[in-house]
């Protein structure tokens, strides 16, 4: 009986500690961002809304507000990253090619696959070296990090197949960086 106890006490806080290391998306899950869009900072939220197989960002930052849609078939095979900050419409439908703040599902799997993948025609490949958790108030966070292999974009990914959101990337030759640096569930 003591055995059983403590094999249940051992699942009961190895799923625990497992668990603060997956980021997991929902309705009305809070990303809160810091961005440093060409030399300047501004904080900035994305409140996620899921409706079958589509992603809603409401957007915020400096007065700015947004719904960015990304569609069904750019959660599953998008191969390039949208900057847009919001600012052209209410609602801005994405291309079917286009993810936001993440990658695609395909991209995804092609980076557990081959160590790389391609977005925005370029390769990212994986940085085992500097495979580490980030921390997010404290919590690890586990992360592939990836750099460009044209330029020195590096980009921190979840690891969370459904949703892989980027949580952290510098150097973009576009000159908007951001990390994550808040999680409200």
């Amino acid at each position: 009986m003591k055995n059983t106890i403590l094999a249940i006490l051992f699942c009961v806080v190895y799923q625990t500690g497992k668990s603060q290391n997956i980021l997991i998306i929902k309705n009305n899950t809070e990303l809160q961002y810091s961005c440093k869009l060409h030399g300047q900072t501004r904080a900035l939220s994305l409140i996620a809304k899921i409706a079958k197989d589509t992603l809603t960002f409401k957007l915020e930052t400096r007065g700015v507000k947004s719904n960015i849609v990304i569609l069904p078939e750019a959660l599953k095979n998008g191969n390039a990253l949208s900057y847009n900050q919001g600012e052209f419409a209410p609602v801005l439908n994405l291309k079917p090619t286009e993810t936001f703040f993440m990658i695609s599902q395909a991209a995804y799997e092609d980076l557990l696959n081959n160590n790389q993948f391609i977005y925005n025609n370029t390769t990212y490949v994986l940085d085992e070296k500097d495979a580490k958790k980030n921390q997010i108030e404290g919590k690890s966070l586990d992360t592939f990090h990836v750099k460009a292999q044209i330029d020195q974009t590096e980009m921190w990914i979840v690891k969370n197949p459904e949703f892989p959101l980027v949580c952290k990337m510098t150097k973009n030759p576009l000159g908007i960086d951001f990390t994550l640096i808040k999680i409200i569930n």
